[in-house]
């Protein structure tokens, strides 16, 4: 008897019409690495894409700076894309120039809608093909688009690696500054006041939205590389100064420059990433970048158990400005987005050589198409209003989108006056008589953490952006509920500890990526920088005011210094219960119905009839054959059916009587 693996494996290859889309698009088989390797084989064998037809325009899209090859052949008629070009090209229309973490679902949707829109054009005009042929067509056709556009996904340079390597690092300064100042309070400058310790740790969010608004700025004045030295040095000479501090007004000042550095990275960092990267790679990159971010949250808690104390503290700020001068001797080795450089002349020949770099092409007229992939995607995302506030006036005028820009500053909001912040800067004087070293208690926090960010991974793609924040404001709050409790004397102290733990957990599930993440997905791509750019600068306003208050919350109301973030969290949940609308997008047929018609307006399908007739005979002739080879491995007991058989001794023994097992 065949196992359920193998039949869905032959069902997808011979496209059993009651199950291709679920299979052919969307099964869980798709992405094992063996299925994956065999399907390639297949397809290098049987012609690929280069076997299905052509789209060409019906009108040369009116797009400034579009190489004329894209859409015109050199004798004046239509020129062509394939359709894995013309799948990317609509990746680079729809995904954000923005690496975002957990985008990869919304990158998955989207081609998953080409690969069945372009199918069913393959067999639309099909009238002499049976369901049967039909029906294998449109999966054989999907298979091979998909597997072609995911390609990119594995195509990772050198110059990309460098430049993942030095933006990620920024972002690790961000998660490491963010906790630096959680052990030391102690043993820097003895005997300085709540209030100038709460400015040192506050004036890092005070700096931070002033970044953000500078930052993306300069990335489109001096480019994406020279915004990104411009950090670097920040982050340096912010460094510099904490290190060397001579009074608690010099930590009060490197903070802020440090802030200062770290709310520009917040805004450049995705940009420059997402320009960088083909479109299938930016989720990964946006999670590779969070990564960075919570793991110098917990290197900074792990450097406080031999630094934090009195003559040794020095060391550890001196983290940010030793990492910032490794950045700086990689920066020969960074580039320019091209994205930026094509902006600013449509003929850059630097554009055209990175493009080259970046993507390991080969040929000039490859290097050509993704050229007009990134004017297409830059069109399409451009935004016709120039300033920032007219944009958001824009936004405001349009009932759909008015929604969900409440909402998203809405969750910015509740993500910063939820508290989580209050743990990573406060978490040791927090832990201060509830466990008898303050730092681990701070360390497994920052652990747990990072453990969480790689959880969720698994939670946003099968569970609605709605969904998550439910469960997410409702297990924060009542793991505040606990953790006011156990300070009343109603627990075991140890209790807290894990009521701290569950509650970060708890905001990596949901609060901590989703208000992120709904602007990527739902906002329409000209909408998103500036989505973008106005929940950071108010993400990190707020975090201002949680780094200043706290202190005086925990020094007034004592147990109950986690009641306020409780009511926030309760707020939440109430808003995202009755007023939050669910974000999670359109399904891959939803995508497809829409992609199909904003096709059918600028573009023309030319099957390849005899290709096609072709391909079906070779790919009726592999079948057979697999079908013959199947057989004979049965007949021989050597068919494999997805699991090792147990192995029988049918020999008797020396003395007689029965088998051996």
């Amino acid at each position: 008897m065949k196992s359920s693996k193998q039949t869905d494996e032959e069902i997808r290859l011979l496209g059993d019409s009651s199950r291709q889309y679920t299979v052919a698009l969307g099964g869980g088989e798709y992405n094992s690495l063996v299925n994956r390797a065999g399907r390639s084989a297949s397809i290098g064998a049987l012609g690929g894409t280069q076997s299905l037809g052509t789209f060409s325009f019906i009108q040369p899209p009116q797009v400034k700076g579009l190489p004329k090859s894209y859409s015109v052949s050199a004798d004046g008629t239509p020129s062509y894309l394939t359709p894995t070009q013309m799948g990317r090209q609509e990746l680079y229309k729809e995904v954000p120039f923005q690496a975002v973490f957990g985008l990869q679902r919304n990158v998955r949707s989207i081609s998953q809608a080409f690969a069945l829109t372009a199918a069913e054009m393959e067999v639309h005009d099909s009238a002499d093909l049976t369901e049967e042929e039909r029906s294998a067509r449109m999966s054989r056709a999907s298979m091979f688009i998909l597997d072609e556009l995911e390609f990119d996904a594995n195509v990772v340079t050198i110059p990309l690696v460098f430049a993942i390597i030095v933006a990620a690092t920024c972002q690790f300064l961000v998660g490491y500054n963010t906790g630096v100042m959680n052990a030391p309070e102690k043993v820097v400058f003895p005997g300085h006041s709540t209030l100038a310790w709460s400015l040192a740790v506050a004036g890092f969010a005070v700096g931070g939205p002033l970044g953000a608004v500078f930052g993306g700025k300069m990335a489109d004045q001096r480019g994406r590389r020279g915004a990104l030295l411009i950090d670097t040095w920040t982050f340096l000479v912010g460094g510099l100064m904490q290190t060397f501090a001579l009074d608690m007004f010099t930590i009060i000042a490197a903070r802020f420059i440090i802030g200062f550095a770290s709310g520009f990275s917040s805004v450049l960092v995705p940009i420059y990433l997402g320009e960088l990267a083909p479109p299938s790679l930016r989720g990964m990159l946006g999670t590779i970048t969070q990564f960075a971010l919570v793991v110098g949250i917990l290197v900074a808690d792990l450097f406080a158990f031999p630094f934090a104390e009195e003559g040794k503290w020095r060391f550890l700020f001196a983290v940010t400005p030793v990492v910032a001068i490794a950045q700086l001797l990689m920066s020969p080795l960074l580039l320019e987005s091209p994205r930026w450089l094509l902006g600013r002349d449509p003929k850059s020949l630097k554009a055209r050589y990175i493009i080259k770099s970046l993507r390991g092409l080969r040929y000039d007229h490859e290097v050509e198409t993704e050229v007009g992939h990134f004017m297409m995607g830059g069109a399409a995302q451009q935004q016709d209003q120039k300033s920032q506030l007219g944009v958001l006036k824009e936004m405001w005028s349009q009932r759909k989108t008015r929604i969900l820009l409440i909402s998203s500053l809405v969750l910015q909001m509740g993500q910063q006056f939820s508290g989580i912040n209050a743990v990573f800067y406060y978490s040791t004087s927090f832990f201060e008589g509830v466990i008898d070293n303050p730092m681990v208690g701070t360390t497994i926090v920052g652990a747990v953490n990072v453990l969480a960010t790689y959880a969720v991974l698994f939670l946003m793609d099968r569970c609605g952006r709605r969904t998550l924040i439910l469960w997410s404001a409702a297990g924060m709050f009542f793991s505040s509920c606990v953790i006011v409790a156990t300070l009343l004397g109603y627990f075991e102290k140890l209790v807290a500890l894990v009521a701290v733990n569950t509650y970060v957990i708890f905001f990596e599930f949901g609060l901590g990526p989703i208000p992120w993440l709904i602007v990527a997905e739902m906002f329409s791509g000209k909408y998103v920088a500036v989505a973008m750019a106005t929940s950071s600068q108010l993400n990190w306003g707020c975090n201002f005011v949680v780094g200043l208050v706290f202190p005086y919350m925990n020094k007034y109301l004592g147990p109950f210094s986690f009641g306020p973030f409780a009511a926030v969290l309760l707020g939440i949940f109430v808003f995202a219960a009755t007023l939050l609308p669910e974000t999670q997008g359109s399904t891959p047929e939803q995508l497809a119905r829409e992609m199909s018609r904003t096709l059918s307006q600028s573009v023309v399908y030319n099957p390849n009839v005899e290709s096609s007739s072709q391909i079906d005979q070779e790919w009726r002739k592999a079948m057979e054959q697999l079908q013959q080879e199947e057989d004979a491995e049965r007949k021989a007991g050597t068919y494999d059916y997805g699991f090792q058989p147990i192995e029988q001794n049918t020999g008797v023994e020396a003395g007689g009587g029965a088998p051996a097992v």
